[in-house]
């Protein structure tokens, strides 16, 4: 029960929503303290001070990231989109190399293999993914949660098939990281955004590499990419960083000073906790469609649910101060930690009606 109330305390301290928002797969809502802390960082560079916390930040989020990830903070480097990331992982393939998707994901996560017009991009249902790792399968590329409706990928099963065949394997958390747990450590490379379930602003993604950068050149070096960032700003950077911060892009520094308190929520609360309230409210929904004659894409143990056929009612549901949807006529719901069973009840009223 102390668990419980220290839960609701410490989220109700840090939300007020206007609304009945259920749409975190597109954007989490900003705790109290992140806001602060922007306005806090956009004070400091208004007043023409030193920007050494700024920098501090970005440092304190890939630490807190590892930690989610379970992986050392030397496997992980920060960036500004899962797209990026992608792309250093495409460049690295030799041509003709195979590349295994599940259809219909995420465009990041797939559309940079597309563009090299030299590798075998092959997609099969995200159910069949694991049976399909083949001899020759270079790279299995795949987001851990489906974005368009919260099927969540057999991760053990893929990674089992892929060491199987000497396949590489790249995840994308992003609709995960901060709702489901994560065990980054099993994959080759994996990558997330940080302004869905992990609570931040836009404009931070973080990558995972191996100890050994799995073969990456990074083609995207700038100075923060450097061993020594301040002495890597003219010239060729001499020394490249000898972590994963070699795969660094620029930070935006006002974003990480205020992920890094989105961050320490997410800790405060511990991934366990949000994950059995989120998938716990997703459950209660399921349920009620149920009772009302809507049958969701199957999608167990996902805090995403996604309705066929009701997408188009997400307007109407938006006039009514509920916020969800619309992705290829299905309607989807996300369900996170600041979300009670009362906002459950209010969606489901409102479809009934």
């Amino acid at each position: 029960m102390e668990t419980t109330q220290t839960f609701d305390r410490l989220v109700r301290a840090e939300f007020a929503p206007r609304s009945t928002y259920l749409n975190t797969a597109s954007n989490g809502l900003l705790p109290a303290r992140t806001v602060a802390a922007l306005h806090e960082a956009a004070v400091l560079r208004a007043e023409g001070r030193p920007l050494t916390p700024l920098h501090e930040d970005v440092e304190a989020c890939r630490a807190a990231y590892a930690r989610l990830a379970g992986v050392p903070v030397t496997r992980v480097a920060t960036g500004a989109s899962v797209a990026a990331h992608t792309g250093v992982i495409a460049a690295s393939l030799p041509a003709g190399a195979e590349v295994l998707t599940a259809e219909d994901d995420f465009t990041s996560v797939l559309n940079p293999f597309h563009v090299r017009g030299d590798l075998k991009v092959r997609a099969v249902p995200l159910e069949r993914i694991a049976e399909s790792v083949r001899p020759g399968t270079a790279l299995v590329a795949v987001s851990a949660a489906q974005s368009a409706d919260g099927r969540v990928a057999d991760l053990a099963a893929l990674r089992e098939a892929a060491r199987e065949h000497g396949a590489r394997t790249y995840v994308d958390f992003s609709q995960a990281a901060g709702w489901l747990p994560m065990a980054a450590d099993a994959f080759d490379f994996s990558a997330s955004v940080s302004f869905k379930w992990l609570l931040g602003p836009h404009g931070a993604a973080f990558l995972v590499v191996p100890e050994d950068f799995g073969g990456l050149t990074p083609v995207l070096a700038g100075w923060v990419a450097g061993e020594a960032p301040w002495d890597s700003c003219y010239g060729p950077v001499q020394e490249l960083a000898r972590s994963a911060r070699r795969f660094d892009l620029t930070p935006a520094l006002f974003t990480f000073a205020g992920l890094r308190r989105s961050l320490e929520l997410i800790e405060e609360l511990g991934v366990a906790a949000v994950h059995a309230h989120d998938v716990a409210l997703a459950d209660r929904f399921r349920a009620g469609l149920a009772d009302l004659g809507h049958t969701p894409v199957p999608a167990p143990g996902s805090a995403i649910v996604s309705v066929p056929g009701l997408g188009g009612r997400q307007g109407e549901l938006s006039r009514a101060g509920i916020e969800v949807s619309d992705r290829a006529g299905n309607l989807r719901a996300a369900f996170h930690l600041y979300n009670t069973p009362d906002d459950v009840d209010r969606l489901l009223a409102a479809l009934a009606g």
